[in-house]
């Protein structure tokens, strides 16, 4: 029996235990296996000099701690939907998309009180606050557009590793520590923590025949579903993860055959309506689904070669959208037909260059994301397969998260610039 997690004023809490997923369906996997680098503590701290190249920041803030595969293949998995290509290779089909319209949006940046911040993702609470973490600061931090002022606090036992974050329906906030290996809850109202430590493990290294590394599992995003469940991705793993709100008890479920290091390698999720799973795998092959209900796992295997692909969503139609890394192709799945259809991002400056990280669905089912080494971010109009793109006037800004908020705002994270920046379009 696993004890759940208790909040006492001391902020520390006991240890959870993963527990064993239901049965699953997978499909069958070749025997090659990654490479298994040493992980370091925390992830690499830039400096103003490194931010003259923007790439290599934004590479460095994504793999943070490069916990086990950064942006290269995992193992090689085929499914009944498509063939795939060569591993090793990063490309995807190139899509009928329309050329990017130029557009001039309203912009209002507001610089972090310190450099070198780190930021990732970010929410948006019922009062308009954005909450993210900032990595290189090792804070978990919130910004008030209608005070413009920022808070920033220290998480327990924090290792520079906020990842994930959400918010609940009571305004609590829900973060992935990656590298200090828990999910934490946060409460504003009281300033109090309360964590759920997740296990370790260990493999083989690769560097020292007859050693072996201990790592772990490394939760990556967070979704909640409609019973407060949290889900995350256990990046190192490769699998998903549900710590059931209600009672603290933590649940696993393998995405392989048995738990290797990033097999599949896990980095978006999120939940649709009907209260299925999806994933995203940076090991670029495939989208997944996984169906809580009976423990069902099953994957859409990418049309052409491999992309690392990043976030994931869930539009109002059951529509699954997914950005990619590597390929700079926004996914769209069909789950009726198990179809694709993919739509190339142009970039504004014509290099090609422009890494997608996060989307949002606004209410008006357009679909927004964010073109990180362009430093802008772009509008799909789906009935005309057409982005609009909108450069953020800061140059090198490195937008990463998104969100949609009142009176037809995005808010979203400068990486590069150390800024929470606001768009009207």
């Amino acid at each position: 029996m696993i004890e759940p997690a208790q909040n006492d004023s001391s902020m520390s809490n006991r240890e959870q235990a993963s527990g064993t997923g239901s049965s699953y369906a997978r499909e069958d996997t070749d025997a090659e296996r990654p490479a298994v680098p040493q992980a370091s503590q925390r992830p690499v701290r830039s400096s103003a000099r490194r931010r003259r190249d923007a790439w290599l920041l934004l590479l460095a803030l994504l793999v943070g701690s490069a916990t086990i595969v950064a942006l290269s293949g995992g193992l090689r998995q085929h499914s009944p939907q498509t063939q795939e290509g060569q591993a090793g290779q990063a490309s995807l089909p190139h899509a009928q998309t329309q050329a990017a319209t130029p557009a001039t949006g309203t912009f209002h940046e507001y610089p972090l009180p310190q450099p070198n911040d780190g930021l990732m993702r970010l929410v948006i609470d019922h009062q308009g606050r954005l909450w993210f973490g900032e990595m290189q600061r090792n804070f978990l931090a919130v910004f008030d557009p209608r005070t413009h002022a920022f808070q920033q606090w220290t998480p327990p036992d924090g290792k520079y590793g906020i990842m994930g974050i959400q918010v609940a329906p009571d305004d609590t906030i829900w973060f992935a520590e990656q590298y200090a290996n828990y999910i934490g809850h946060y409460f504003p109202a009281t300033e109090r923590y309360q964590l759920y430590h997740l296990p370790w493990f260990t493999v083989p290294d690769p560097g020292t025949p007859g050693k072996t590394l201990v790592l772990p599992v490394a939760p990556n995003d967070l979704a909640l579903d409609a019973r407060g469940n949290v889900w995350f991705t256990e990046m190192n793993a490769g699998a998903l993860g549900r710590l059931d709100t209600h009672n603290g008890l933590i649940q696993s479920y393998p995405l392989a055959d048995k738990k290797d290091a990033q097999a599949l390698a896990p980095y978006g999720v999120t939940v649709d309506q009907q209260g299925m799973v999806w994933f995203t795998e940076m090991g670029g092959r495939h989208l997944g689904r996984l169906d809580p209900v009976t423990g069902g796992i099953r994957l859409y295997a990418l049309p052409g070669q491999s992309a690392a692909s990043m976030e994931i969503a869930s539009d109002a139609h059951g529509t699954v959208w997914a950005t990619t890394f590597t390929a700079n192709v926004l996914l769209r799945l069909d789950p009726r037909t198990g179809t694709f259809t993919l739509y190339d991002v142009p970039t504004v400056g014509g290099s090609g260059a422009g890494g997608l990280y996060d989307l949002v669905i606004t209410p008006d089912n357009n679909v927004w994301v964010t073109v990180s080494a362009d430093s802008a971010i772009a509008r799909l109009d789906v009935s005309t397969r057409r982005f609009t793109s909108y450069r953020i006037p800061t140059a090198s800004s490195l937008p990463i998260g998104i969100v949609a908020g009142a009176n037809h705002t995005l808010w979203f994270t400068e990486a590069g610039s150390d800024k929470i920046g606001m768009m009207q379009a």
